[in-house]
């Protein structure tokens, strides 16, 4: 009889925690969080699905770890002090949202986890140390944080939901071009074309420029 962490037949499969995370990853960007179960991942790499369990008590676990890998790297995107605060601010967000949009449904994964790994509070720390030094208080620096981060995360989820696979039905922005043809909307029809557009990085540009004025006038 096989082990738990033995393949059912064949040479048993080596089984890590890292592992683990790029084979759920892998899965991730092929099918979908919806379709990312344990018992799959566990047929992936050749083992029973129980000796996962060594490494991810629960799926939530293991989602924890997987939006920690994400985010690799992502805390080394400020740049040099000697630049505006702001710039650095700014390309710590772009990255975020990169390492988002690099994996399917990455911001879904990201936005239900609360990982402490080195990743995560790296890149936290990056961005609050950016604002402590140019003069935000702490207590400044911190909600800057909350409110970078949960702009990002919340722009890609939306991002990633409108171009999300689809069944072949009508699109986001084609329910709301016809809901707002069929009512009496002039100003929203007015500006249906930028409501409609799909191209997110101008829509995310304009918000983080608004994000980033506003925290400037807080500072002055």
């Amino acid at each position: 009889m096989s082990s738990p962490s033995s393949p059912t037949r064949g040479r048993p499969a080596r089984l890590d925690q890292a592992r683990t995370v790029q084979t759920a990853l892998g899965l991730l960007n092929e099918s979908g969080l919806d379709a990312l179960t344990m018992r799959r991942l566990a047929d992936a790499m050749g083992v029973q699905a129980g000796a996962l369990y060594r490494y991810f008590a629960t799926k939530q676990d293991l989602l924890t770890a997987m939006a920690e890998r994400m985010v690799g790297g992502v805390a080394d995107a400020a740049g040099p002090t000697g630049d505006d605060w702001s710039e650095r601010a700014a390309r710590l967000a772009h990255a975020l949202r990169k390492a988002l949009l690099a994996h399917r449904d990455g911001a879904r994964v990201f936005a239900g986890t609360h990982s402490t790994g080195p990743n995560t509070l790296g890149f936290a720390d990056s961005l609050v140390g950016v604002l402590r030094e140019t003069g935000f208080g702490d207590e400044e620096a911190a909600r800057a944080l909350y409110a970078v981060v949960n702009f990002t995360v919340g722009h890609t989820l939306e991002e990633q939901a409108a171009l999300r696979p689809g069944d072949g039905g009508t699109t986001d922005a084609g329910v709301l071009h016809e809901a707002v043809a069929t009512g009496a909307y002039p100003h929203l029809a007015a500006t249906l074309p930028v409501l409609t557009s799909t191209d997110f990085t101008a829509h995310f540009e304009f918000g983080l420029r608004l994000l980033l004025d506003g925290l400037r006038a807080v500072r002055r």
